[in-house]
């Protein structure tokens, strides 16, 4: 009986350990088989056309991958509820400097096995083929993949994110600032800005760029390495991109609550809003670019109001 239970203890520390060593090409193999199942519910709901493939060139982080998951969760609920199907939780995660791909990796397990309840649910029963396996993949390679599966969502879904939806992330920023700025003992003096009747996407955009801007400042003075989000900008900026960057604004936020041992200040789901438009959102953003300007530094003593 001893000698039972420790093969099967020896087989979990053997699992656990190899978890550990996931890589992001065996992610990226996850994600293929992510977007194969979004092939077959395609051709089942006779949509023809594919999404341009957009490539983001950075040095991204196994972080923004994960954040991307989170925005595949949203979309799949948008799909279930379009079927009357009851949404789901997107999961969050804890504060942490540096995510390992094993977390990235479980949620691409939870991605597909929604895909296939969804499947199961229409009454498709075909079948994907089995994983295939890639080489020197990078954070990057698996960001780009998720940000694809996301826009053949939108085919899926008839639509894009809409002003509501990205007002419920500034709001998660918000209340992000807001932890922050507690623990560093900061006075919160500011107001909102003044509403931009007339607020695009694209300005509401600009302003996250801003704010990725501060973060980075931040990062430095505390000896976090940041990241060159440069190559995000582009002319034309649709809703679901200010989303996007709004997502990449959470995640630089994580390694921030991290650093200031913020571990058990999980970032809340979205709230679900209506009737939202781009000025919402513009000046939200506004009011988040006000509030992080107020940190100097990650050390309560020497952070200060402007």
């Amino acid at each position: 009986m001893h000698i039972i239970k420790l093969f099967f203890f020896l087989c979990l520390v053997s699992f656990i350990h190899a978890g550990d060593k996931i890589t992001p090409s065996e992610v990226y193999s996850q994600v293929i088989q992510i977007k194969k199942e979004i092939v077959v519910l395609k051709k089942y709901l006779n949509i023809n056309t594919s999404v341009k493939n957009e490539q983001i060139n950075s040095k991204l982080k196994p972080r923004h991958a994960w954040q991307k998951t989170y925005e595949i969760f949203i979309k799949i609920n948008i799909l279930r509820a379009s079927y009357n199907m009851p949404k789901i939780e997107p999961a969050n995660l804890q504060p942490v400097l540096n995510i390992n791909p094993i977390l990235t990796y479980e949620q691409t397990q939870r991605i597909l096995t929604e895909l296939r309840i969804f499947k199961t649910r229409l009454g498709i029963n075909k079948q994907i083929t089995h994983n295939q396996s890639f080489i020197n993949k990078t954070p990057l390679d698996v960001y780009n993949e998720l940000n694809n599966i996301s826009k053949e969502l939108d085919l899926l879904n008839g639509t894009q994110f809409n002003p509501s939806y990205v007002f419920g992330e500034t709001i998660r920023i918000y209340k992000d600032l807001t932890t922050v700025l507690e623990h560093l003992n900061i006075k919160d003096t500011t107001i909102p800005t003044i509403r931009k009747n007339k607020a695009t996407p694209k300005d509401t955009f600009n302003v996250s760029m801003n704010i990725l801007s501060k973060i980075k400042y931040i990062q430095l003075v505390a000896g976090i390495e940041g990241i060159d989000f440069s190559s995000f900008k582009k002319e034309i900026i649709t809703p679901s991109d200010v989303f996007g960057i709004n997502e990449i604004i959470l995640a630089e936020l994580q390694t921030i609550k991290a650093k200031l041992g913020l571990k058990n200040n999980i970032t809340p789901a979205a709230k679900t809003y209506f009737h939202k438009t781009p000025s919402d959102v513009e000046q939200m953003l506004g009011w988040c670019l006000r509030r992080i300007s107020l940190i100097k530094s990650l050390n309560p003593n020497q952070s200060e109001i402007l």
